[in-house]
This record gives structure tokens, sequence and C-alpha cells, in this order.
């Protein structure tokens, strides 16, 4: 993986509410994950927020994946 794109994403409180964001952009990365999510393709994002690059979106990707690793997951319902 590459851990460099990451440093494309910032968490600042003081912009939308300390959301993680695109470097130098307003762009939240859960709304990149939801535009992909939806069945948009990166051309079309790209198109959409021209402010943004494949890297970004990629970076979005990858910042994603790392919160879900990172979670703890305690079933409540397992089945025997």
């Amino acid at each position: 993986m590459k851990e460099d794109l990451l440093k494309r994403i910032v968490i600042d409180p003081e912009t939308i509410a300390g959301k993680p964001i695109i470097r130098g952009t307003r762009i939240p990365v859960d709304l990149i994950l939801k535009l992909l999510a939806q069945g948009n393709s990166t051309k079309e994002i790209l198109e959409d927020y021209p402010h943004l690059t494949k890297e970004d979106i990629q970076a979005a990707l990858l910042y994603g994946a790392k919160v879900i690793a990172s979670e703890d997951v305690f079933p409540t319902n397992v089945p025997r």
C-alpha cells in the first residue's frame, strides 16, 4: 500500500467539524466513498470535482480501509 497517499488526508477541527478531508479542499473523504459506493466511476468523480486527482480518490479508499481495519468488532449473535 502506498502509505504516502495518507498525507493527502487532513483533519482540521476548524474545517467541516474535523471530518477527514482531501488536503487543499473542503471535500470530505466520506463523500468520495459514498460516490464510489453509489457506482460513480473515478472518471465521473474527477469530472464533477476537478480539484481532485486520481491519487486523492485512492487516498480516500486507503483511509477508509485503515479506519475499518482498526475497528474492534464484538459479535453479539453468533450462530452455533
